[in-house]
């Protein structure tokens, strides 16, 4: 017989179980009431506990001009603050001691920081550092923990200057004086090509953020990668150990040329303020290569000067004007449909299309009467262009719209620069309820001529450069390549998007209407005596909320072509935005091509270096620190004995901080990087100062600031 009595044991095992599942579910609800409602304070309580492991902040990379000149780089400032409980704050003998260095130093600190900031007067300086001297704290305790001395940032070698004043050079726990370091991102050129280029903006907590340009679409290698540090207390001091290195960004090669975006800028600046214009544009593109040399985008602000705010050379799209009439005739001559001789009526200037007036800029003077193809482009003829076109593709536009995107016109250059919007050239569509896309009979025409569509300058200069690279079409570059430590790690290839645009016959032909548009067309003013320049005038009305015709008319004048026309080099757009008559994209935007085409030749001529000779001169040259071995040779080619010439040298130790005072940049960057230092410039000229002392022991990562004057 069974001993065991289930009537008594099961109850029991029943109130267990009964209780573990209580205590089981209030726990699952504990954890689900911790986990959402208590959520957030839990999160607050984790913030405030310090880990031991700190993240290390890589240097960030440089943007660099097509020949290594810095365009963008990371500098070091500071803001510096005395602390005036450094040490103690009760009656000791090192605290009476501080106590009569400050006063004793206090006038001679004060003179000090006026010569190295004269904005503010000594005595001014006296007052506020006395005013934190005798500040009452929350605690009651007498003197300031972090009294700003001076309000802003300050430059690294500022920062030495006032850190080797009386009393600020003392150690920081005696003395008090401490600074707060930041990583500011400078352009020593200033705001030239601002908008390519871009701009970080900064939050406190050294956090930073890509905004714009070259900077943003390029962030994710030139912010590098952060590192893991650990602090330990070793003998009373906390020692930092490296877990994982923080890796610095790399650095990107543009295309720019620093003379060449230099001399646009001007040029365009001075057109601009000329033609009282509101906005203006200019590209420089490399013919066989594609390299964005040169790119500037000017809007004129309330204060009358002007100033780059956004890419519009990549993202204004608007309708083109004349400029788009090459592209339709491109369209026609590659068809067959036409030759340049076939012969237009355009009668007295003004023609009737589909219910509506197509006028040519001369109507009111009778108009051109009947004209070739040719002469057509070369003059601008609005009747022209549309009556062509409108003749052979009235009955299939769609034929005619897929042809502009064969020549390349239309085409999305799919460029990597954030803010790039690709053209919009609709196809015909007569079905659709939206206003905006409906086509009418009246579209063909009007879009043959520059109007119905919505094209970037960008678009244009890659179009027309493609017929100066005899039908080729290049994808437009910015980045030649990145560099890290000095060294190319990588490098981004010219891209070809068409091989071939159209036709060599109709390409040729091409070539040679755009050279008679300069020649002898609307296009003179754009021309050179010392060169030929190709290229095609444009002057397009620019629509506003209630069309063409409301209020004073706004014009978008513009010119785009290449030069030389034998041997192109360069192709080149310039647009301009302005308010009323007198308008002319010849004259306005021709005259600034003008200026930049024959710049750029002009830098571009190379001559013989004995041409340099003056056999009149009794001077023998002296020579500064750098690269005597290219010194030499150039004084050899001038003839000069270069045993007589004073040649500076530079004494260089293996693992010793050379002197590079008095160098020019590029020369003090080449001795300092081929020793393993990383270096960052500031100022314009020859070196000045550098931040490491000669001599001193190089260790591996260190980095030197050279200033330049």
């Amino acid at each position: 017989m069974s001993k065991f009595k289930s009537e008594k044991v099961l109850p029991r095992y029943l109130a267990v179980a009964v209780l573990l599942t209580l205590i089981g579910v209030a726990v699952i609800v504990k954890a689900g009431y911790t986990m959402t409602a208590k959520k957030s304070y839990w999160e607050t309580v984790a913030n405030r506990q310090k880990s031991d492991s700190d993240s290390v902040r890589p240097n960030r990379g440089n943007i660099l001009s097509c020949d290594g000149q810095l365009l963008a780089s990371s500098i070091p400032e500071y803001k510096i603050f005395m602390d005036y409980q450094a040490g103690g704050n009760a009656d000791t003998v090192w605290v009476r001691k501080r106590d009569s260095i400050w006063y004793a130093d206090l006038d001679s600190l004060c003179r000090g920081l006026n010569v190295i900031f004269p904005e503010r007067s000594a005595e001014e300086f006296k007052a506020r550092l006395e005013e934190g001297k005798h500040k009452i704290m929350r605690n009651g305790s007498e003197g300031a923990r972090h009294w700003a001395v001076w309000p802003k940032r300050i430059s690294y070698n500022t920062y030495c200057e006032v850190k080797q004043l009386p009393f600020f050079n003392l150690p920081s726990n005696k003395g008090g004086f401490h600074a707060e370091s930041f990583e500011a991102r400078r352009r020593p050129f200033g705001s030239l090509a601002e908008r390519t280029i871009g701009d970080i903006r900064s939050f406190e907590g050294g956090k930073d953020t890509a905004r714009f340009g070259i900077e943003l679409s390029y962030d994710s290698l030139l912010r590098g990668k952060y590192g893991i540090e650990r602090k330990q207390k070793v003998l009373n001091k906390v020692v930092p150990f490296t877990l994982t290195p923080a890796v610095d960004g790399t650095d990107v090669v543009t295309t720019i040329d620093v003379g060449m975006q230099d001399l646009a800028e001007q040029a365009l600046i001075e057109g601009l303020k000329k033609w009282d214009a509101s906005m203006g544009v200019t590209i420089l593109m490399e013919v066989k290569t594609g390299d964005i040399k040169a790119i500037v985008n000017m809007r004129r602000a309330e204060n009358g000067q002007y100033y780059e705010r956004f890419n519009d050379a990549i993202s204004y799209r608007c309708e083109p004007g004349s400029v788009f009439k090459v592209a339709s005739f491109l369209v026609a001559l590659d068809d067959g449909v036409v030759d340049t001789s076939y012969v237009i009526h355009t009668g007295c200037g003004i023609l009737n299309m589909h219910g509506a007036k197509m006028k040519d800029h001369n109507w009111h003077r009778g108009g051109y009467g009947d004209i070739n193809v040719a002469r057509a482009l070369e003059v601008s003829s609005n009747i022209g262009v549309s009556y062509v076109i409108d003749h052979y593709y009235g009955s299939n536009p769609r034929k005619y719209v897929e042809g502009l995107y064969r020549v390349g016109i239309g085409q999305d250059l799919k460029l990597p620069i954030v803010g790039y919007l690709p053209p919009k050239i609709r196809m015909p569509d007569t079905k659709t309820s939206n206003r905006a896309l409906y086509w009418s009979k009246t579209t063909l025409p009007w879009m043959s001529i520059g109007y119905e569509t919505q094209i970037a300058p960008i678009n244009t200069v890659t179009f027309y450069n493609a017929i100066a690279n005899n039908g080729k079409m290049m994808r437009p570059r910015f980045v030649k390549g990145f560099m890290r430590e000095g060294q190319m790690i990588a490098e981004t290839q010219p891209e070809v998007i068409k091989e071939q645009i159209a036709k060599p016959s109709t390409i040729k032909t091409m070539q040679t209407v755009l050279r008679h548009v300069v020649s002898q067309g609307l296009g003179k003013k754009a021309g050179s005596h010392s060169f030929q320049v190709s290229g095609k005038t444009g002057t397009a009305q620019v629509a506003k909320a209630g069309g063409y015709k409301t209020g004073t008319t706004e014009y978008w004048l513009s010119f785009c072509g290449y030069f030389p026309s034998d041997n192109p080099q360069y192709t080149c757009i310039v647009c301009i935005k302005k308010m009323g008559l007198p308008a002319s994209g010849g004259l306005m935007s021709g005259g600034i091509f003008h200026h930049i085409s024959e710049g750029v030749m002009a830098k571009s001529l190379k001559l013989s270096v004995t041409d340099a000779r003056d056999s009149t001169s009794v001077l023998v040259p002296s020579v500064l620190k750098g690269d005597n071995n290219a010194a030499g040779y150039v004084l050899r080619q001038l003839g000069v004995n270069t045993s007589k010439v004073s040649m500076a040298s530079v004494d260089v130790k293996a693992g010793k901080m050379p002197d590079v005072t008095g160098m020019g940049a590029r020369d003090a960057v080449y001795q300092l990087e081929r020793l393993g230092v990383k270096v960052k410039l500031s100022g314009k000229g020859f070196v000045a100062r550098q931040s490491i002392a000669p001599g001193t022991t190089l260790q591996t990562g260190m980095s030197c600031m050279l200033e330049l004057k």
